[in-house]
């Protein structure tokens, strides 16, 4: 039996046990809406989330205790978990928000609250449905199977919804990721919902799906930017609007819209990178210089700069959105070198000159996947060359200098050298030798004339010193 098999088959017992003590188990929230869009969970195993109407607490603890091991963590609010399944079992309840902040909710547990009054919680209309898991038959109170084919985000009660501000940024990604328009009174009560008590981790978590899960994760800050939501969070990306460009090579319009477009064509090559949530992050963050250093020179529009710029611009964007130090160092590398592959493209650099780009990248192919997806992002007004064919080329030799055969610190102490303080420039020597292509003899005695030179002598016996060689990682000799 697979896994979401095991998992249904568990969600059908809960219920049978819960009708069997008079009461109804429902499938509840994205679980149902994904059910009628025919939408696959991540991975082919969907999480399921189970609402219980009509037993007390204790009973239904006995019922899951018979399914499976039941982790009681959320038990307090009436949340359940069966480990090793991916079900959630929930009583109803009901909520009384007393502030502004995620956990400023009174909650009790209400097993007959009914269902209406415990669908009008949730957020939105296509998630307010229920799928009763015995019988099949759906329970729609406000419309969300119509929403759902219509394509409309809408919410549920204009009287709660405003109660959890995340909700803004969720209405967003759902837009971005089913490709749905956002309700016009929806967009209303967004734009009077204060988002500045929100966490990083909670704003994160909507933007890592908008970015991950959407096919144009650019509705997303469309949906923000249309209830002039962007500015606490992403004001970054709000100062790109009306900042110009010119046309010649930018006939899209300014960077806000470049900045979108490109946001789409890289989510058609997130999966080519080796960290996909800070490729797309670095193609929203790529042109955050433009705003600090654009300026018109003898009647053209010029942003010199904007690359090494956007590097201070995107850390603290970064920093107001997470702690993840290796994230955020895979975003500035990648704003830093964007502009790097399609100039060398456009010039015929040397194999040397993109060996060293690629030396200098986090993730080299995923620069080539950015570079190409700014390029994309544009519209000219003169001859497009594609710069893919020669990036991918020079990619090729570049992993191939790098599996060839290289002049190690080993090689250098076993000719003698004393691997002291000096030692790191004579390797960076090397190392340079090796992005140049010298196979690994010419460059080992080029390297040991460059120590001559430095006057680094040799023991004439060639007698190994008893000193340390630095570590790999950090002498680049991987």
């Amino acid at each position: 039996m697979t896994a979401p098999e095991r998992a249904s088959d568990a969600a059908r017992r809960i219920a049978a046990g819960v009708r069997d003590a008079g009461g109804t188990a429902y499938y509840v929230g994205g679980f149902v809406r994904d059910r009628l869009m025919g939408v696959r969970g991540e991975g082919g195993s969907p999480d399921i989330d189970i609402e219980v109407h009509g037993v007390e607490p204790a009973v239904l603890r006995d019922i899951l205790a018979g399914v499976g091991k039941v982790l009681t963590v959320g038990e307090s609010f009436g949340i359940y978990t069966l480990s090793g399944l991916g079900i959630d079992v929930a009583l109803p309840r009901r909520e009384n928000c007393f502030g502004g902040g995620h956990r400023d909710f009174e909650i009790s547990v209400d097993p007959f609250i009914g269902t209406e009054k415990a669908a009008e919680r949730r957020d939105f209309t296509v998630n307010a449905m229920m799928e009763n898991i015995l019988t099949g038959e759906i329970i729609d109170h406000f419309g969300g199977r119509d929403d759902l084919r219509n394509g409309i985000i809408r919410h549920v009660s204009g009287r709660t919804f405003a109660e959890d501000p995340l909700r803004v940024l969720r209405g967003a990604q759902f837009a971005a990721r089913f490709g749905f328009a956002v309700d016009g009174g929806t967009l209303e009560l967004c734009r009077g919902m204060d988002l500045t008590g929100l966490s990083c981790e909670r704003v994160d978590g909507e933007l890592r799906k908008a970015m991950l899960r959407a096919d144009s994760p650019s509705v997303f800050f469309g949906v923000l930017r249309d209830c002039s939501q962007l500015g606490f969070w992403f004001p970054e990306a709000e100062a790109l609007i009306g900042t110009p460009q010119d046309p010649l090579f930018h006939k899209e319009g300014d960077v806000w819209v470049h900045t979108m477009m490109v946001l789409d064509r890289a989510a058609e090559r997130r999966g080519r990178a080796s960290n996909p949530y800070g490729f797309m992050l670095a193609a929203l963050c790529h042109d955050f210089g433009k705003p600090s250093t654009t300026s018109t020179v003898n009647g053209r529009i010029h942003s010199y700069g904007h690359d090494t710029a956007g590097v201070g611009v995107a850390g603290t964007f970064m920093r107001r959105l997470t702690s993840d130090k290796k994230l955020t160092e895979y975003v500035l590398n990648m704003v830093l070198l964007h502009m790097q592959p399609n100039v060398m493209s456009a010039g015929r650099s040397s194999v040397k000159a993109t060996n060293r780009l690629f030396d200098r990248s986090v993730d080299p192919y995923g620069l080539i996947q950015l570079a190409v997806a700014d390029s994309l992002g544009m519209i000219f007004d003169r001859t497009y060359y594609p710069s893919e064919p020669f990036l991918e080329e020079r990619y090729g030799i570049f992993k191939e200098t790098m599996a060839a055969p290289y002049v190690t610190g080993q090689d250098l102490i076993d000719a003698g050298l004393v691997p002291d303080s000096g030692f790191r420039e004579i390797l960076e020597y090397a190392h340079k030798l090796r992005l140049a292509c010298v196979d690994r003899d010419s460059a080992l005695k080029q390297t040991l004339a460059y120590a001559s030179r430095l006057g680094r002598k040799r023991p004439a016996d060639g007698a190994r010193s008893g000193g340390q060689v630095p570590e790999k990682k950090t002498l680049k000799e991987d």
